[in-house]
């Protein structure tokens, strides 16, 4: 992959080949940051799961780091003022079902009652794309609109390991304090160790880096981590 110079320069303040701690990978991160804007920093965690294995769950992230989420629930007329009181962004029914299915996905988040499903699962070619489609594995099909959407305004997330066995995830801003990142990071790993598959044999974990979003990524130290299996 061709690199441009400012990439360049900065992967000269690391070894790439080194394995660090988790603090000091993320002052590592900060360090070669050199984009304009203020960069996300990423972590990537490589599992050892086989094709059969799914990891994927949520996670309340200790440290919010995005503005209020776009929140889109689609409700029976019932549920509409639980869903308004929540903080929902979008509320509807058939409505809605038929501007998503125009193409209208301008939201972060898609919420849906189970007796909205039946029709809510038609639009899989425009919400499954885009990874925004209701499921109850990550809490997003419910009746508990409240406790539902509070959680997601404080930061839940759903992170899930793609074809390759690796799960990436936003965990924060260039511009936070490490110790709240870190925090992020650990919240992220612990998530990924509770969702271990029951007949994995060997090791889980294999890597973690950590990366914004126009620099280098850096290898992290997941010794402690692997110690509490």
């Amino acid at each position: 992959m061709k690199r441009g110079k400012k990439y360049k320069e900065s992967a000269k303040k690391y070894n790439p080949g080194n394995t660090y701690e988790l603090g000091e990978a993320l002052g590592l991160v900060k360090t070669m940051a050199f984009a304009k804007f203020d960069e996300t920093v990423d972590i990537s965690v490589k599992l050892n799961i086989k094709k059969n294995h799914s990891v994927r769950d949520t996670v309340v992230l200790p440290n919010q780091f995005r503005g209020d989420k776009k929140v889109l629930v689609f409700c029976k007329p019932e549920k509409e003022k639980e869903a308004q009181e929540a903080g929902a962004t979008f509320i509807g029914a058939d409505d809605l079902i038929e501007k998503v299915k125009g193409g209208w996905t301008d939201f972060d988040v898609a919420v849906a009652t189970p007796d909205m499903m039946k029709d809510v699962g038609k639009l899989g070619m425009v919400l499954g794309r885009k990874g925004l489609m209701p499921n109850p594995k990550t809490g997003t099909v419910t009746f508990d609109l409240k406790g539902t959407l509070a959680e997601l305004k404080k930061g839940r997330v759903e992170f899930r390991a793609d074809k390759t066995g690796v799960v990436h995830l936003a965990v924060g801003k260039v511009s936070m304090e490490s110790e709240k990142v870190a925090e992020n990071v650990k919240a992220v790993v612990t998530e990924i160790k509770r969702k271990r598959p029951a007949d994995l044999k060997g090791e889980y974990i294999s890597t973690v880096s950590v990366a914004s979003t126009m620099g280098p990524g850096v290898w992290v130290s997941i010794r402690d981590e692997e110690k509490e299996k």
